[in-house]
């Protein structure tokens, strides 16, 4: 495996190790600015460096709950539990893709167009079955 990509997912695994309890916390305590911050940070890295090393898959993943993050970050969009959810979704999609790199030295393929789908309309403000044309609710 090239030394670059053995280097990535040594500090991906490090920086997921944290977000499970960080979003946790985040949800009990939605104003949490600190862990905000310290959750987008990470997502942030893992969707910059997989430009560098031209993982495509992982990086659209990492890239839509980047944006939903920001919205909570900018104060643009409130934290909710449903947008939590959706987050922890993204991470265990980018784990997923992290465990196929591994496995294999490359991203594995798979399906991602609904969650992302979803993370981009809750990062617009709307719900995931609004962004379907579904009825929500």
């Amino acid at each position: 495996m090239d030394e670059l990509i053995a280097d990535f997912l040594t500090e991906t695994h490090e920086g997921l190790s944290a977000l499970d309890q960080a979003l946790v916390r985040l949800e009990k305590q939605p104003q949490d600015a600190a862990t905000l911050s310290a959750i987008f940070r990470v997502v942030h890295t893992i969707k910059g460096t997989c430009g560098f090393l031209g993982l495509p898959r992982l990086e659209r993943v990492a890239h839509a709950a980047e944006n939903l993050l920001g919205r909570w970050r900018d104060g643009s969009l409130p934290v909710t539990p449903d947008g939590i959810t959706l987050v922890l979704s993204a991470l265990d999609r980018i784990k997923a893709i992290v465990a196929g790199i591994e496995a294999q030295g490359a991203e594995p393929a798979g399906e991602d167009a609904p969650l992302i789908a979803a993370l981009d309309a809750a990062a617009e403000g709307r719900e995931a079955g609004e962004a379907r044309g579904e009825e929500s609710g």
